[in-house]
C-alpha cells in the first residue's frame, strides 16, 4: 500500500510539472502534445511487450474497444486545449481550468451513471464554478484572450469526456488501458497535426531534452506509475489526492515561472480546489 502511494503521488507531481516543462519548448503546442504521445505511446507499448502482457481489445466486445478509443481521443484533445492554454493563459490559469473536469463529470454522473446528486455535492460544484468566474474574470481584466479561456475550459470538457469513456471500458485496464490510451491520443493528434500543417517540423537542438523528458518521464513513466497504483489505493484517496496535481502545478507556476496571481485569482483558486476536493469527499 506504501509503494502505491508513493508511486501515485509521484506520478501527480509529474503531472503537475508538465507545463512547466511545455513552455520551455519552443513549438506549437500541437507540436508539443504530438511529440508527447508519440514518445510517451512508444514507452508503454515497449513495456507491455516486455513485459508479456496479453493484448484484449480486439477480444473484447466492439462496445469496449469503442469506449477506450473514445477515451484516448479525448484525451488527445483534451491535452491540446491544455497546451494551447498553457501558452495563451499561463500554466497555474490553465491548471486551474482543467481541473474542473472531474467536477463536470460528477455533474453528468447522474444522468450518464445513475448516481444519486447529493445536495452537498451540488453545493461543492457550485462553489467551483464561482471560482471559475472569478478566475477566469480577472484573467480577462488581466488581458488573457477569450481564445486561452476556451481553450483551458474545453480542456476540461474534454477531460470529463475522456473520464466518461474509460469508465464505461470496464474490461481494458491497468498498463494495457494506459498504452492504448496513450496511442489513440497520438493518433488523434497526429491527424490533427498533419490536416493542418504536415509533419514537416523544425525542432530546436536545445528544444530536445525537454520533449524527452516530457515524453519519456512525465509521460510514459508518469502514465505507467498513475495506472499501476491507483487499483491498490481506495477510490476516496484516488479522487481527493488527484487535486495534487493542480496544487503543484499552480505552486510551480508560480515559484519556477514567476507567474503572478492577484488575490482575487487566489480567492478563486482556493474556491475551485477546496469545492472540488469537498464534493469528492461526499461522493459515497
Amino acid at each position: 500500500m506504501k509503494r502505491a502511494y508513493f508511486k501515485y503521488i509521484f506520478a501527480l507531481l509529474l503531472f503537475g510539472s508538465n507545463g512547466i516543462l511545455a513552455v520551455q519548448i519552443l513549438l506549437s503546442s500541437y507540436e508539443i502534445v504530438l511529440f508527447r504521445t508519440l514518445i510517451g505511446s512508444a514507452l508503454l507499448i515497449a513495456i507491455f511487450v516486455l513485459a508479456r502482457g496479453k493484448l484484449t481489445y480486439f477480444k473484447q466486445p466492439k462496445q469496449q474497444s469503442l469506449f477506450i478509443t473514445m477515451s484516448g481521443v479525448a484525451m488527445g484533445a483534451s491535452w491540446m486545449f491544455l497546451y494551447e492554454a498553457y501558452q495563451q493563459v499561463g500554466v497555474g490559469i490553465a491548471s486551474l481550468a482543467y481541473c474542473c473536469g472531474p467536477v463536470v463529470v460528477m455533474a453528468l454522473s447522474p444522468i450518464l451513471f445513475r448516481e444519486k446528486l447529493r445536495l452537498l455535492k451540488v453545493i461543492g460544484f457550485i462553489t467551483v464554478l464561482f471560482g471559475i468566474l472569478l478566475v477566469s474574470d480577472r484573467a480577462y481584466q488581466d488581458g488573457a484572450t477569450v481564445w486561452g479561456l476556451f481553450c483551458g475550459g474545453m480542456s476540461a470538457v474534454t477531460y470529463a469526456a475522456m473520464v466518461i469513456c474509460n469508465k464505461k471500458a470496464k474490461n481494458i485496464v491497468g498498463l494495457e488501458n494506459a498504452m492504448l490510451q496513450l496511442f489513440f491520443g497520438f493518433l488523434t493528434v497526429a491527424v490533427f497535426v498533419g490536416v493542418r500543417q504536415g509533419y514537416s517540423i523544425n525542432v530546436a537542438h536545445g528544444d530536445w531534452l525537454p520533449i524527452l523528458i516530457l515524453g519519456l518521464v512525465n509521460t510514459g513513466i508518469g502514465c505507467y506509475l498513475y495506472f499501476s497504483s491507483i487499483g491498490r489505493l481506495p477510490i476516496q484517496t484516488v479522487a481527493i489526492c488527484g487535486y495534487l496535481e493542480l496544487l503543484s502545478a499552480v505552486i510551480f507556476s508560480v515559484l519556477i515561472l514567476h507567474e503572478s496571481m492577484q488575490p482575487v485569482q487566489i480567492l478563486g483558486a482556493a474556491l475551485i480546489l477546496g469545492g472540488a476536493v469537498f464534493a469528492e469527499s461526499v461522493a459515497k
